[in-house]
């Protein structure tokens, strides 16, 4: 811990090095119903392939949604979407490259 305001003790947190961090990959899909999206790429990757991939809704937007996955797994993902006719617009390494 390091010392602080006498009476206050402040907690140092602990942060990844680089090589130690997942590379995701965002997507930006149009489509708004994330539970529609889980089951695409639950019925194509089933359920190792799933956790594999590591999907995560992050963002809503109007009528988008922004999803992350790990990037070994992106063709797999985008493959499984695309048979259930679902549409991803753009895919970034951030999320900020996907307002652009």
């Amino acid at each position: 811990m390091v010392k602080a305001k006498p009476g206050k003790t402040k907690i140092k947190k602990l942060k990844l090095k680089p090589s130690a961090r997942d590379n995701r990959r965002y997507l930006l899909i149009a489509e708004k119903n994330n539970e529609k999206i889980e089951q695409a790429l639950l019925h194509y990757l089933g359920v190792l392939g799933m956790a594999k991939s590591a999907y995560m809704k992050v963002n809503l937007k109007k009528d988008k949604m922004i999803g992350s996955v790990l990037r070994e797994s992106l063709n797999d993902v985008r493959a499984g979407l695309s048979l259930a006719r679902i549409r991803i617009e753009k895919v970034s390494g951030t999320i900020k490259g996907l307002e652009k």
